[in-house]
């Protein structure tokens, strides 16, 4: 039997104004590609959507997605579930809400390469795994935060610098260091969960004025340390 994703609601609101799509990561199992709603990549991602949902929960839709598979597969990738989504909430919603995608580790490489959806107004990358050749995505007239953990030893900061000066050639992106935080996001993992809810408020709700260091990336600051 084909597995198939799934979308999770975190948050309807009557009179949505944006939706929020978020993004687990997770790597392949041999045994079991199927993905569970208990698998750890996907446990983690529930703090970040509920903290998004709670920063306007009159106007912002959430939802969570459920990978089809685990990991990577070259045939079928979570960009593809990516698109099953939108093309979902599209169905729900009609095709004029701003879409913003907020993914970790693989999900972050996810909203980066499904970004170039003309729907997707911004997205975040919780310690994305990527490769700096992921930066070569044409984002042009997104807005795009990327937040790294120094200590991560799963996915490269680095490469996920690297991508960020590429994205940064035609899309507006900020790259956050986070001291001392490692891929799991366990450590400062609120700060995370902040980033992420005020980044998809201050970009998809054109009235909220952004503060701290969302308002420090929005204005084009990179890297920015905390």
């Amino acid at each position: 039997m084909t597995n198939s994703p799934r979308l999770i609601a975190v948050s309807e609101p009557r009179h949505a104004e944006a939706v929020v799509l978020v993004l687990h990561g997770g790597a392949s199992r041999r045994d079991n590609p199927m993905v569970s709603p208990t698998q750890l990549s996907v446990l983690r991602m529930i703090p970040v959507a509920k903290r998004i949902a709670r920063a306007d929960p009159r106007r912002l839709a959430v939802y969570r997605l459920l990978n089809s598979t685990r990991g990577w597969d070259a045939s079928h990738t979570p960009v593809d579930d990516v698109h099953w989504a939108i093309d979902q909430l599209h169905e729900g919603f009609g095709s004029g809400l701003p879409v913003g995608l907020v993914g970790h580790s693989l999900g972050g490489r996810a909203a980066i390469l499904a970004a170039r959806r003309p729907e997707v107004s911004s997205l975040v990358a919780l310690n994305p795994w990527v490769y700096p050749a992921d930066g070569a995505v044409d984002l042009t007239g997104r807005r795009v935060l990327i937040v790294h953990g120094t200590d991560d030893r799963i996915a490269s900061p680095a490469n996920a610098a690297a991508a960020a000066r590429g994205l940064g050639q035609t899309a507006d992106v900020s790259f956050v260091r986070v001291a001392g935080a490692k891929h799991a996001m366990l450590r400062r993992g609120r700060e995370f969960e902040r980033l992420a809810a005020d980044f998809c408020a201050a970009t998809l709700l054109g009235d909220r004025t952004p503060r701290g260091v969302v308002a420090k990336a929005l204005a084009g600051e990179s890297p920015i340390d905390i």
